[in-house]
């Protein structure tokens, strides 16, 4: 039995493709779990990807509705400031007014205080004096 050289040849290339083939096959099945997990993974991420979307809209629509409600008490604090505005500056008018009269009363202290330091001992000497006559005079009756 003879085989020629393009047999031979062909032979070799048969056993060299099954050996090809045979180391293959566990890389491509390795290739395929990995594919089939990285599948499972974008299967997980889409799932979270909807759920953190719906949280994201009802937390959206909580949001506007206090945005609403803090608009609302804005509008309403606004008129309550503006009502309250005349009032207010009345009360810091009323301050000034009674601040000016704090001071001209200080100023006719000081001119009291200066004018009886001088008359105060006279009359207060005036006073006793008279009382003291007074009683002399009940007491001699």
């Amino acid at each position: 039995m003879e085989i020629s050289y393009g047999a031979l040849a062909g032979l070799i290339a048969a056993v060299v493709f099954l050996i090809l083939v045979l180391f293959t096959i566990p890389v491509l099945l390795k290739a395929a779990k990995a594919l089939d997990k990285a599948a499972d993974t974008l299967e997980s991420a889409d799932e979270s990807l909807k759920q953190l979307t719906t949280q994201a809209d009802s937390l959206m629509k909580q949001s506007n509705e206090l945005l609403d409600k803090v608009n609302d008490l804005a509008d309403d604090v606004n008129g309550k400031v503006s009502t309250l505005e005349p009032v207010v500056k009345a009360a810091a008018d009323l301050g000034e007014s009674v601040s000016d009269i704090n001071t001209a009363s200080r100023k006719m202290a000081k001119r009291v205080s200066k004018y009886q330091t001088g008359h105060a001992g006279l009359i207060a000497s005036f006073l006793v004096s008279a009382f003291a006559r007074r009683r002399r005079r009940r007491g001699e009756k």
